[in-house]
């Protein structure tokens, strides 16, 4: 009888240390919660801002996921708009949007990015948000392939390893193709995006 008052015991003992700790991470929860929000808003206009420099405020605006099949007739890859924001002037007229894009083609996983297009289809430059790449090779991307993209006005972008001689194409980074595809990949899929289901200001009329 002894062990089994003893088991309840224990039981009972781990029971009341089990619920306390879930009050304890509950009251974590809650308090870290309104923080982290604030962070990830802040990091999510400070890369909106990166690639729009001029404009006064982001307005996220809804999301329209497009059938695969019509990307691949296009030409484009059917990579994942995560987000769009409508890049904003202090008169609130529309200047562009903030297309944000995650190809999962990188040699070491997916590659998530910021694209901001500007009205008239340019494209004001490209921030990384998250990157696995190779070190030395895949990682350049952010040295070697976001400065080629910055105020180029392309339907789609190629990537080459014989030198850009258009604004259309982009050197490729030495022993890391791969990368550059994934990237030019999604700076398009960023473009068809904008063609499609942007262009024009019709998701804002």
């Amino acid at each position: 009888m002894s062990d089994i008052k003893r088991m309840l015991k224990d039981t009972a003992i781990l029971l009341v240390i089990t619920l306390i700790s879930g009050l304890l991470l509950g009251l974590v929860y809650q308090i870290t919660k309104e923080p982290i929000a604030i962070q990830k808003e802040k990091a999510k206009q400070e890369a909106c801002q990166e690639v729009f420099k001029d404009a006064a405020s982001f307005t996220e605006i809804e999301c329209v996921q497009s059938d695969a099949t019509a990307w691949e007739v296009a030409g484009f890859k059917a990579e994942t708009i995560d987000e769009v924001m409508a890049a904003q002037s202090e008169n609130n007229e529309i200047l562009g949007y903030v297309i944000t894009v995650t190809t999962k083609e990188g040699y070491g996983g997916d590659i998530s990015f910021t694209i901001g297009i500007r009205n008239d289809g340019t494209v004001n430059g490209i921030s990384i948000l998250s990157i696995s790449e190779t070190a030395g090779l895949g990682m350049r991307a952010e040295e070697v392939l976001k400065p080629q993209f910055e105020g180029k006005n392309a339907e789609k972008f190629e990537y080459t390893k014989s030198g850009a001689a258009a604004d259309y194409q982009i050197d490729a980074i030495s022993g890391a193709t791969i990368t550059t595809n994934a990237v030019t990949n999604g700076v398009n899929a960023g473009l068809y995006y904008f063609q499609t289901q942007l262009k024009g200001g019709s998701e804002n009329e």
